[in-house]
């Protein structure tokens, strides 16, 4: 019974996955591949732009054959799942062209997977039943543990746009008061320069 739970666990999870963190700078075009290793696989694809500007990103997705299958232009984020009709690399590009100096960093992961098939027990006398209602909760189980994964992306990539937007404004403020202070202090000296200038000027002179 442990030797099909853990074989109904590693059917379920059969997949190849790639999670990263990467910074765009202004103006660039960047590529990750994926490959597919046969026709009809599922390809699932998430990203979510963490800080920079306003959090937004042109993307798009390309077959082996180049042909573009799937684009956004300024989106905060995405979750798709595709089925690829050709094996091969597929590209999944995002671009910062909106941006002329802001850098924008993006988390995504991008996952190749095979439908999972069910097997006919290995002999007669053995119970299907039971196997697939195992079958069953196993699959309920995966399910909730992605609901659960993608709840967390969801919190993270609030915590991380707030928190830039913090950063963001605690440095609008800190230049604000910079600026203001440095007003005060020019037109304190111009006052004090006219005063001087109306006291000090040749031709009438008034005592005070």
């Amino acid at each position: 019974m442990l030797a099909v739970i853990v074989a109904l666990a590693l059917q379920a999870s059969l997949a190849a996955a790639v999670a990263l963190t990467t910074a765009i700078a202004a103006n660039e075009r960047l590529c990750f591949y994926a490959d597919v290793d046969k026709a009809y696989e599922k390809i699932g694809f998430y990203f979510a732009v963490q800080s920079g500007g306003s959090f937004d990103i042109d993307f798009d997705i390309k077959d082996p054959n180049g042909k573009v299958i799937l684009d956004g232009k300024k989106e905060r984020q995405g979750d798709y799942v595709l089925t690829a009709n050709f094996a091969g690399e597929y590209a999944f590009c995002f671009e910062n062209d909106m941006s002329s100096f802001t850098e924008k960093l993006v988390d995504f992961d991008i996952m190749v997977e095979s439908e999972p098939r069910r097997e006919a027990p290995a002999k007669p006398g053995q119970i299907s039943e039971q196997t697939s209602a195992l079958e069953e909760s196993v699959f309920k189980l995966n399910g909730m543990l992605m609901s659960i994964k993608r709840t967390q992306k969801y919190f993270h990539t609030r915590e991380n746009r707030g928190f830039d937007l913090v950063k963001s404004t605690k440095n609008k403020l800190f230049w604000y008061t910079v600026l203001e202070s440095l007003v005060v202090v020019a037109m304190a000296i111009f006052q004090v320069y006219v005063l001087q200038t109306f006291f000090t000027r040749t031709g009438r002179r008034y005592k005070v």
